[in-house]
């Protein structure tokens, strides 16, 4: 009966309060933000082009009906739940999966060409429609970079990140309801202003309560475990439901998810407090000069580029050579998602022991070869080593370099981390703002196969450029403390509060890690 009581007196809401300062639970406040954000993001890569391509051909139809049958006439219905056209008066759609075959022979040939397109040269119009759409994310997210980051140093990280998950909520529900380009286009660049709150503020929040290298290296890990399993969960989770319930439900589903990630800021970061940083930060353009974060940053833009121009164009590539179906669209991805949700957990800790410059420089090489690669699947099978190469590869520089970023304004700058992680998302963006739209048009003029070498051959020339972040130089006081020797643990910590070493008789502000 003890324990029955202690669960009866056991209240949520006191216990979120109690621990709000707890680093573990704004760890998964984070963690939980950046799943959503990166669900939202890929649960539309295997949905967007069939349900574009499928709208047209619809359209296509209505119109070929209207000008045979005489004025007036109501001969047609077009269902946007599943882009089926239906005969008024029959049972008869536009699919010619829906007919019975014969014999086995013909239901394969008959599911066959039901999943073949039926205007290839439409489908090649494709590319372009949806690499734009794709891309109006990232290149609205950054442009709002640049004024999120200087904003959270003034007001603090908990509204920002509360803005961003309303923002994001509004966003899914327009892609649940919305059944044109225009209004699915407004819906993705919404979702950019949103992902730029949540993103940066997230990693500056982590920042400020991870001052330990080491630790911090851990925790933007696990923060980007919940990225890689956003991005792991979105193709296939959009594929099936896309396939078997329709285009509204996935979305629905992550709207649900949204409300209970803002209940949770709603108690724990209480937004409605302004949080200012103790100290003023570096400003944006004095770290934008700054050659070494540039670099990180710019192995953070390449590295992404490759998947991200993969993104839009490896399902209409898949549709043309394949015949592959609306669930095998996303399915594809699965193996790159694994596999990244597996690089960001091992090299979250592995980075800082092995050297973050080295695991950065294999990762970006890596994901060259591995693009290059791509192409020459013949089958679904065929993608399954060359995509989760590079899946693991990018979780190897993006768990390499987020934490460098911060190391590197602790060792060269004022330990303020709102700004530098606005140039690492800006960097970020970048890569899915350009791979999209560039990719989409490359792909249309010269062919997948010939955009993927380009990037790989991109991606493997710039690799040698993270020997520089080996041994950055930083500011000599700061480089006194770090390797201060009186210390009694071998990492050192900063803090926002001031500079210290921590060791047995230093109470931090937050509770242990471990």
């Amino acid at each position: 009966m003890g324990r029955l009581d202690a669960f009866r007196q056991f209240n949520l809401i006191k216990w979120l309060r109690e621990e709000r300062q707890s680093r573990k639970l704004i760890l998964f406040i984070v963690f939980v933000a950046l799943l959503l954000d990166n669900m939202l993001l890929t649960v539309v890569v295997p949905i967007i082009p069939s349900y574009l391509y499928n709208l047209d051909e619809s359209a296509d139809v209505v119109k070929n009906n209207t000008l045979l049958q005489p004025p007036g006439a109501f001969h047609s219905i077009v269902s946007l739940y599943d882009n089926t056209v239906r005969s008024a008066g029959s049972n008869t759609t536009a699919r010619s999966n829906d007919l019975v075959p014969t014999s086995p022979a013909a239901a394969e040939l008959s599911q066959n060409s039901s999943d073949c397109p039926r205007s290839t040269s439409k489908l090649l119009n494709e590319n372009v429609k949806v690499g734009l759409l794709f891309a109006s994310k990232a290149t609205v997210q950054l442009i709002t970079n640049p004024f999120i980051g200087p904003l959270t140093n003034r007001i603090g990280y908990q509204l920002p990140i509360f803005a961003g998950f309303c923002i994001m909520f509004i966003s899914t529900i327009m892609f649940a309801f919305s059944s044109s380009y225009a209004l699915l286009f407004l819906a993705r660049s919404l979702q950019g202003v949103g992902s730029s709150c949540s993103s940066v503020a997230g990693m500056g929040m982590l920042a400020s309560v991870y001052t330990d290298d080491e630790e911090r290296g851990h925790a933007i890990g696990i923060a980007l475990g919940g990225l890689a399993l956003g991005v792991l969960v979105g193709p296939p989770f959009g594929s099936v439901m896309y396939e078997f319930v329709g285009k509204t439900a996935p979305f629905l589903i992550l709207a649900f998810l949204a409300m209970f990630d803002g209940a949770l800021q709603l108690f724990v970061l209480q937004p409605t407090k302004v949080e200012p940083e103790s100290q003023k930060g570096t400003p944006l353009l004095t770290l934008m000069k700054d050659p070494y974060i540039l670099i990180a940053a710019g192995a953070i833009c390449f590295g992404n580029m490759a998947i991200a121009m993969m993104e839009p164009t490896l399902p209409i590539w898949m549709m043309e050579t394949m015949c592959a179906r609306k669930w095998q669209l996303g399915v594809a991805f699965l193996p790159a998602s694994i596999s990244y949700l597996i690089g960001t957990n091992i090299f979250g800790t592995l980075a800082h022991k092995m050297g973050r410059w080295l695991c950065a420089l294999i990762g970006i090489m890596v994901v060259g070869i591995s693009v290059i690669c791509v192409p020459f699947a013949t089958n679904i099978y065929g993608l399954i080593l060359p995509n989760f190469g590079v899946g693991f590869a990018i979780g190897m520089v993006d768990s390499s370099m987020m934490p460098i970023m911060g190391y590197l304004v602790d060792l060269r700058h004022v330990s303020v981390y709102g700004s530098v992680y606005a140039i690492a998302d800006v960097a970020f963006c970048m890569g899915f703002a350009l791979g999209p739209s560039i990719g989409g048009s490359i792909a249309e003029s010269i062919g997948f196969p010939w955009l993927m070498t380009i990037i790989g051959v991109v991606d493997i020339f710039f690799a040698p450029l993270c020997l520089f972040l080996r041994n950055p130089p930083g500011q000599e006081e700061k480089i006194a403390i770090l390797m201060d020797t009186n210390c009694s643990m071998k990492t050192r910590s900063y803090s926002t509060q001031g500079t210290y070493c921590q060791g047995e008789d230093v109470d931090p502000e937050y509770d242990d890690y471990d």
